[in-house]
């Protein structure tokens, strides 16, 4: 797994800047949210990494919206290629980690 302590920013594709709001209603801010809250789950995506490496994320925005966020890291920024809201599967590996995170009480 990679490490991402180095990155100091977000970077946005002009052609992407509008598609995941028009498509999915999740707004950038949204997609960025997940990364400064816990639990945050980041995995290889392989089956869709080819030139460059891709990975995705599940978190959850500032209002607790659970998001599937699809980047790739260009030099020191995290760039966004997809978003959308979880699925269901997606849903229980997120909230299994919720119950483990420190500081969650039930």
């Amino acid at each position: 797994m990679k490490s991402f302590t180095h990155i100091i920013g977000f970077e946005w594709d002009e052609g992407n800047l509008s598609k995941n709001h028009e498509k999915h209603g999740v707004t950038n801010s949204e997609s960025e949210d997940i990364f400064f809250n816990e639990p945050l789950i980041i995995a290889d995506d392989l089956k869709h990494s080819g030139i460059e490496t891709r990975w995705y994320a599940l978190g959850k925005t500032n209002t607790e919206r659970r998001l599937l966020v699809v980047f790739t890291i260009r030099k020191e920024r995290i760039r966004i290629i997809s978003v959308r809201d979880m699925n269901r599967k997606e849903k229980e590996i997120y909230e299994k980690a919720e119950k483990n995170s420190p500081g969650v009480q039930e």
